[in-house]
């Protein structure tokens, strides 16, 4: 019914699916009201033309596609050996670059997490609603949760693909801030002028007891450590992390989730940064190092949960606070809200670019969404080895002073917190570290 402009004005029935008893009408896939008609060759000639045109010419190293699912559209259902798909794999300039797919559209059948192919990752919204979830201290999301730190083996190993076709990420341009996560348990999305029915209703948020702003100072605190501790898991789990702008300098945009009709001071970024925003950034920019510096924290090849040949210790250990393996009920019992994950810096079964075998030290992580303290058991896995306090979310800076602590001994992880530990083996008077 709107003007007429574009690909509409040039073919209309060409360019668009249309509705088969009423071709006035759009189908809307999309939700954008119209979708691309990707069964016609001169369709998708238009697509792979400008795609390689923008690798070839303009030097970009690759694409994120939004609402994806429709590209895989063929008479109506999604089908991954569709033409467009078939088409990327087999071109040898678009094959080779970063093909990224939001996984899903509004249409029946849309919801394609885990299902695109070899050679494409994924945005990951079962990681975002997890981990979220699982801060906000809800129960029964531990096993999920498991899965998605590890790079979500469940959904695309069982395909060919390797931990980065997970794209982690906890917040995006479509729902809440960072900020807001820990601020607002509702949207608040009347300035966009649809009485707030607009924007997503499920966002897994918590306020932490106020909604919006406050001048509590312990609020203020709880959000700031709940804040590190979505960071840090993000940023420290197998995959690859996606962080949303502004989420490291504190951006708020005051409960609005669905902000893409507001340029105004809603949806800028503000440069001139308080005191509490600069030491989330100098956190963030610390764990940021962390992952780059240890490859144990960016592996390419899923855990296998088995014993590392020649060591004693799997590749990946899951350990309740007792500082034992996790059992199967408790695993299932939904009162369980803390965890211990280690990773083996022998089990990482790769070589680097010059047929160097890669190895790194050891972690260990221990996250504890629940509210009260939890001390937990450090393992002991062998004689004379210490573990190094690298990270602890509940402190103000979330940093720690480089305090040693002995295998076997307790660590007092506070309540809604997330530790990382280093393990130090000393032999005799040498220390490995």
């Amino acid at each position: 019914m709107g003007p007429t402009l574009s690909l509409k004005g040039i073919d209309n029935s060409t360019y668009y699916r249309l509705l088969a008893d009423n071709p006035r009408y759009y189908m809307d896939y999309t939700g954008t009201g119209n979708t691309l008609n990707l069964q016609h060759p001169r369709v998708l000639q238009l697509i792979m033309d400008s795609l390689r045109y923008w690798v070839l010419e303009m030097h970009v190293d690759g694409f994120r596609f939004d609402l994806a699912a429709t590209l895989a559209r063929e008479l109506h259902e999604v089908n991954r050996l569709g033409a467009f798909l078939d088409i990327i794999h087999q071109d040898p300039v678009l094959s080779q670059v970063k093909l990224i797919a939001e996984p899903w559209d509004l249409g029946e059948g849309g919801y394609q997490v885990g299902n695109f192919p070899v050679g494409w990752a994924e945005w990951n919204d079962r990681y975002r609603d997890t981990v979220r979830s699982f801060w906000r201290g809800d129960g029964g999301v531990l096993g999920d949760l498991a899965y998605r730190i590890t790079g979500s083996s469940d959904l695309y190993a069982h395909s060919g693909r390797r931990p980065y076709a997970s794209i982690n990420f906890v917040t995006a341009h479509d729902g809440f801030t960072l900020q807001d996560l820990v601020r607002y348990n509702e949207k608040h999305n009347e300035a966009n002028g649809e009485n707030n029915r607009d924007g997503n209703n499920d966002n897994r948020s918590w306020n932490c007891g106020v909604e919006g702003p406050t001048d509590d100072p312990g609020i203020k605190a709880l959000r700031a450590k709940q804040k590190r501790n979505l960071l840090a898991t993000l940023l420290l789990s197998q995959g690859v992390p996606m962080m949303y702008a502004g989420d490291a300098i504190g951006h708020t945009q005051m409960g609005n989730n669905n902000a893409y009709c507001q340029d105004n001071e809603t949806s800028w970024l503000k440069w001139d940064l308080q005191p509490q925003d600069r030491e989330l950034l100098a956190f963030t920019q610390r764990v940021i190092d962390l992952r780059k510096t240890h490859p144990v924290f960016r592996r390419r090849r899923f855990f296998q949960g088995r014993p590392i040949k020649g060591a004693d210790v799997k590749d990946v250990l899951w350990l309740n606070p007792s500082g034992n393996e996790m059992t199967e009920e408790e695993w299932r019992n939904s009162s369980v809200h803390s965890l211990g994950m280690f990773l083996s810096g022998q089990g990482l079964d790769e070589i680097d670019e010059r047929g160097r075998k890669v190895s790194d030290t050891d972690f260990l992580v221990l996250l504890n969404a629940h509210h009260e303290d939890v001390a937990f058991t450090l393992p002991a896995f062998r004689p004379a080895s210490r573990w190094i306090a690298w990270m602890d979310t509940s402190r103000e800076s979330g940093l720690r002073p480089a305090d040693t602590h002995d295998s076997g001994a307790q660590y007092p992880l506070q309540a809604r917190s997330m530790v990382v530990l280093m393990e130090r083996r000393e032999h005799g008077t040498k220390e490995e570290e």
